[in-house]
């Protein structure tokens, strides 16, 4: 019975292995075997210098999912792919549960109807100014346009609350305890 395992792989080389990994089923005649290779990716927005840029990121950096009935030739097979360093579960490979499978492949599905902002900056965050005039100054995000790459903060300038106006993404970061100081 085919079930779903997870192999990880070169960090990086996800691409390059998925299609040598193809590439050599075909030539071997494992299609039956080995039915399906996954390296979910999601579509990402980010706003630099003015210019919405999409791009397409790996959901899970590293790591391939494949479909495939399991016994010591397929197994032998994969780990001997260039890029690949191992199943997760290492000489007894786990495959996934069902449900795992099912809650990845909705993760998925839900991923790649649309676009994910790669800056998750929202009204009432606080967020360090990190680069202008306000440098290292704290504040409450009042604004936020993901299409242009822009924000507002409200910040405290010697008591009185002064609104700092179109800042890009890239120009702050969350404000944690550390970076607060």
């Amino acid at each position: 019975m085919h079930k779903w395992y997870v192999v990880q792989v070169i960090s990086g080389h996800e691409k390059k292995v998925k299609k040598t990994l193809e590439e050599a089923i075909q030539a071997k005649g494992l299609s039956e075997t080995i039915t399906e290779i996954l390296m979910p990716t999601e579509n990402v927005s980010e706003v630099k210098r003015g210019e919405q840029r999409i791009t397409e990121k790996k959901m899970w950096p590293g790591y391939l999912m494949i479909k495939m009935f399991l016994d010591d030739e397929s197994w032998a097979f994969i780990k001997n792919v260039p890029g690949v360093i191992d199943f997760l579960g290492g000489e007894k490979p786990t495959p996934l549960s069902d449900r795992e499978v099912n809650d990845m492949m909705k993760e998925l599905e839900d991923r790649q109807k649309g676009i994910v902002q790669k800056h998750k900056v929202e009204v009432g965050d606080r967020v360090k100014i990190t680069d202008g005039v306000f440098i290292n100054f704290v504040g409450t995000v009042t604004e936020v346009n993901h299409e242009k790459g822009r924000l507002s903060v409200m910040v405290s300038i010697f008591g009185r609350d002064t609104r700092v106006d179109d800042l890009e993404f890239w120009q702050v970061e969350q404000a944690t305890a550390e970076n607060t100081g």
